[in-house]
């Protein structure tokens, strides 16, 4: 049976010691995505968003997340951080152009930085609707997930 660890024999929420693990090397990579209309892209791209540069600030707001995530989600603990990458990859089709985020989380330490990639790609989208809504308010996030991690007691995983 698995245990969830973030319960104390009261069953109330706890955070979990790590003060006995190893730090090593570890690596998170989440994604998220929005579709936006052909309206909106140029705009994006011709610099016609009044707030600013869409993907500049948005890359910015996502590295300031992954920061700040032991602040936003409860149970995760404070992390130093080693770097924080976000890239961008436009797709087209028929009925609308998607944008795919891609966070990628670094951190020497004892605990891995899934939460803290999940979190970058999560904001960085929210904060392209963001500056983007003006425009268009039917602009929707698609789906967020751990693409891959490494390091760590649980070892490696890559979504298939």
């Amino acid at each position: 049976m698995f245990m969830l660890t973030h319960f104390n024999s009261e069953g109330r929420a706890k955070m979990v010691d790590i003060s006995d693990k190893e730090a090593n090397s570890r690596v998170a990579i989440a994604r998220s995505s929005i579709f936006i209309s052909k309206e909106v892209y140029d705009a994006i791209q011709n610099q016609k968003i009044k707030k600013g540069d869409v993907l500049s600030v948005a890359q910015v707001a996502g590295i300031m997340a992954a920061k700040q995530t032991s602040t936003l989600i409860p149970m995760c603990h404070p992390i130093p951080i080693s770097g924080v990458n976000i890239t961008f990859d436009w797709e087209e089709s028929e009925k609308d152009i998607e944008l795919k985020i891609q966070s990628e989380v670094k951190t020497v330490g004892r605990t891995g930085v899934e939460m803290e990639a999940l979190t970058a790609a999560s904001i960085t989208a929210l904060t392209i609707y963001d500056m983007c809504k003006a425009v268009d308010k039917s602009i929707t996030i698609g789906s967020t997930y751990l693409l891959e991690k490494s390091g760590g007691k649980s070892g490696d995983f890559k979504r298939s």
